[in-house]
């Protein structure tokens, strides 16, 4: 992504989804759950683009669903931890996606900024300090805080509450669809940011 197209208008309250949004890192996801499938003897292949498709699920909910469609009985909460665990085993190979981070740097200067992430806590704040955003996001939502994780909207208005800013006025930055419609579902306008897979 060599450039950042901006929506007309200011807002109040900006907020980032972090895997394929903020870090290039949906790659690295990628094989961490190729790999972590494959210790737990799942028996199928990840399709990629099925992988893709559900950028901004849960770690856990990407476990139930393939379940649902594979007829298997995978533990989600064990493959998830697995496949973090392998995730930041790899940490060093994430970059960032460049004009995205470095505009969230500038605008954390004048405006509230959150993150939305379908990742856990500990994971997504790893990746933010590895793309040089550690300290820049004190607003993190994830999963863990709430009932229904994207493409409900539910972390998009927890992450406006958190910022103090009324839904209507925060722009979402993602690249998933999930939290596209999780996003609008809030009231909210997004800035959509393709994927390497969708890009190319």
């Amino acid at each position: 992504m060599d450039s950042l197209v901006l929506p007309d208008g200011r807002y109040d309250g900006y907020i980032f989804d972090c895997d394929g949004t903020l870090a290039d890192s949906m790659p690295v996801h990628f094989r961490a759950w190729c790999e972590a499938l494959a210790r737990s003897g799942a028996g199928f292949r990840f399709d990629e683009s099925l992988y893709y498709s559900w950028a901004g699920v849960s770690t856990r909910g990407v476990v139930e669903r393939l379940n649902a469609l594979h007829g298997t009985a995978l533990d989600p909460l064990q493959v998830a931890h697995l496949k973090e665990e392998i995730y930041l085993e790899s940490l060093e190979q994430v970059q960032p996606i460049r004009p995205v981070r470095d505009y969230a740097r500038e605008i954390a200067q004048s405006r509230p900024v959150a993150v939305a992430t379908g990742g856990w806590r500990r994971v997504a704040s790893r990746t933010l300090e590895i793309v040089g955003l550690g300290g820049v996001f004190s607003i993190i939502v994830t999963p863990e805080d709430v009932v229904h994780g994207k493409p409900a909207p539910d972390m998009f208005l927890l992450a406006a509450e958190k910022m103090g800013v009324e839904p209507k006025r925060c722009v979402v930055f993602e690249d998933g669809q999930p939290g596209v419609d999780g996003a609008r579902a809030a009231g909210m306008d997004v800035v959509f940011i393709p994927s390497r897979a969708q890009a190319g």
